[in-house]
């Protein structure tokens, strides 16, 4: 048994960096066959000899051939160096640094909201029903059909200007206030994501409360709460982790329209400031930082299955 765990993690890691190395190749390739060209930016509105072309050429790396290129910046990034900005002349992992803390920061936030509001409201609509049941799942399909850019206009006008409860823009400045800041972001952030996973586990637990060993429970004195959670909320926890894990992966690419929105200075704002500009660097290492989160998110859930279904662990056989 123990064997066959250390191949099935062996696997489960060669098959993360496998997919690291693809998505970092396809990043790359898509930035190197895109139209317009880093030199555009830094001539703008200057007469450049051929030397001075071929000089620039040769500092930032661009008459090297394609595979080299590549090789040179997947070792490079992951060494942490990330090259250097065409636009602002500096190192692209200064520019990133205090701009991951908040992207991180936002994204955990609405992860959080989530999984804690989604799974609660989801199991209070299973097991108590009624108007609380109409409801939830009332504005759980609103949710999942509205754009996070739409709630994010609505929380700011409701609540951020007539109200004026929670900042209009920045992402504030020490944990206390920097919260205060992210509170409505990640709920515009959260919103759809939180709506599916409310609708999945609510499923899923009236799935197993009509199950025959949860009935059977009950019927022979179990006390109902002692049963939906050990027996009902347990059993529904794969589904639901696997919808939450994908919808907390899918903040990513929502990302940049809230930071955009809440003039927020994260990594998806600075992303799309960057694409504008042509800024090839930062756009490169931006796109590889969000494909890594969500890999790594995903090879999360998979580890939280096997940890929740230890049939999984156990290799099929014949």
């Amino acid at each position: 048994m123990a064997r066959s765990v250390s191949i099935s993690a062996a696997r489960f890691a060669a098959r993360v960096v496998v997919t690291l190395l693809v998505s970092s190749f396809l990043v790359f390739a898509a930035l190197y066959l895109s139209p317009g060209s880093p030199l555009a930016v830094l001539t703008s509105g200057h007469t450049v000899s051929p030397a001075g072309l071929h000089a620039l050429e040769v500092q930032y790396h661009l008459n090297e051939p394609f595979v080299q290129r590549y090789w040179s910046w997947v070792t490079a990034a992951l060494h942490g160096d990330f090259g250097e900005s065409i636009v602002s002349q500096a190192s692209v992992s200064s520019l990133l640094g205090p701009r991951v803390l908040t992207t991180l920061t936002l994204v955990l936030y609405a992860g959080f909201v989530i999984v804690v509001l989604g799974v609660l409201t989801g199991v209070v609509a299973a097991v108590r029903g009624g108007s609380f049941d109409v409801t939830t799942t009332a504005f759980t399909t609103v949710g999942v059909a509205t754009p996070s850019f739409v709630v994010a206009i609505v929380l700011i006008t409701v609540f951020a200007v007539e109200l004026r409860w929670f900042p209009v823009l920045g992402g504030g400045t020490g944990v206390a206030d920097r919260l205060w800041h992210l509170t409505l972001p990640a709920i515009a952030l959260a919103v759809s994501g939180l709506a599916y996973v409310s609708q999945t586990t609510r499923t899923a637990v009236r799935e197993e409360l009509g199950s025959e060993h949860v009935e059977t429970a009950i019927s022979r004195g179990v006390p109902r709460r002692t049963v939906i959670r050990r027996h009902v909320v347990r059993n529904a926890a794969i589904p639901i982790t696997t919808v939450a894990g994908l919808s907390i992966a899918s903040l990513i690419a929502g990302v940049a329209v809230v930071e955009t929105a809440f003039g927020i200075d994260g990594l998806g704002s600075y992303l799309i400031q960057a694409v504008q500009n042509k800024d090839f660097a930062v756009v490169q290492a931006i796109s590889l930082i969000l494909v890594t989160v969500f890999i790594i998110t995903n090879a999360i859930v998979d580890v939280v299955h096997l940890m929740l279904d230890p049939r999984l662990r156990v290799p099929a056989r014949r």
